[in-house]
């Protein structure tokens, strides 16, 4: 980061507000109402016709996949790109509904007046709606109270309370999923955050909770923020990676061809991994950014994984 790490702290409440429309003024309030997003599903395009080739064995389990993305701003500006990477590999039924500043008790049934998601969007209600094989819950962890329904109960204030209520808060998460699911599934993936400059010990506890709680109710841990960290230092944030042959054969992919490396975050914002700057209507990334490819692809083989 070219900027003290300070400023980073102070802007951390506007960078939460998801990555938006760079033509949208920067400046404005973020919107705290549940209004910062709208679900959105895309279905599988039909495969082509092919005489050639056999029609593939009707018992070949969930060859398609009804995938259901939950979130905060890092699933925001992910989720047009996950949705790419979910229909091109495995043909999947995609629906997201990310809120940008949430935490995992906004989509927790019984929080609709001091959530920022509507009742109609929590996860149970979209599990029984839309009857999901995968739902994947991305969030880095919303640890300094923007959303009322941590009552709150903030990282800095008091660690302890904050881990508790949000272990708390994920096996509540899950039980709501499995019982709307009523005993088929779906299957639930939590998404690994990448390295926090600023309180890298929570992130890794954060980390650990979910890894925790996947290994308590079947679930699966899938490992993004490893894609986004150096090779031999998955808990060292950094800007930069070395550009992968993917990124140096696709178009705006390798930032740097020159420097032999890549940028993952903009040099006013180490949060995010969307290249445009972060502004008061969050919508999806509406650039190349290498890291939100990295992550959409860590998701997508894990969901790959799920979906068997």
């Amino acid at each position: 980061m070219r900027e003290p790490w300070v400023v980073g702290v102070l802007l951390a409440g506007l960078l939460l507000g998801g990555c938006g429309d760079p033509a949208s003024g920067p400046d404005t309030a973020v919107p705290a109402g549940p209004d910062t997003s709208a679900p959105t599903r895309q279905r599988a395009p039909a495969p082509p016709a092919s005489p050639a080739s056999p029609a593939a064995p009707a018992s070949t389990p969930r060859e398609a996949p009804r995938v259901l993305y939950l979130g905060d701003s890092l699933a925001m500006e992910n989720q047009q790109v996950l949705g790419q990477e979910l229909r091109r590999e495995l043909r999947a039924e995609y629906t997201s509904a990310p809120y940008s500043g949430t935490t995992l008790c906004d989509y927790l049934e019984g929080t609709a007046e001091r959530s920022l998601v509507p009742a109609a969007d929590k996860a149970a209600a979209l599990v029984r709606r839309l009857r999901p094989d995968v739902v994947v819950l991305q969030f880095w962890g919303n640890s300094w109270g923007y959303t009322p329904c941590m009552d709150g109960i903030t990282y800095d204030r008091s660690p302890a309370r904050y881990f508790s209520r949000y272990a708390a808060d994920a096996r509540r998460l899950t039980e709501q999923i499995a019982a709307a699911g009523r005993g088929a599934g779906p299957e639930i993936v939590w998404v690994a955050q990448g390295p926090d400059p600023i309180t890298p010990d929570r992130i890794r506890r954060v980390n650990a909770l979910y890894a925790q709680r996947a290994a308590a109710s079947g679930g699966l841990v899938a490992d993004a923020g490893k894609a986004v960290s150096p090779a031999g230092g998955r808990q060292t944030w950094t800007q930069y990676l070395p550009c992968t042959a993917a990124e140096r054969a696709r178009p705006g992919y390798c930032t740097q061809p020159s420097r032999g490396r890549t940028a993952l975050h903009r040099d006013d914002d180490y949060l995010h991994f969307c290249l445009a700057p972060t502004t008061s209507r969050p919508k999806p990334c509406p650039v190349r950014s290498p890291g939100i490819l990295r992550i959409a692809r860590a998701i997508t083989e894990t969901v790959r994984q799920a979906a068997r």
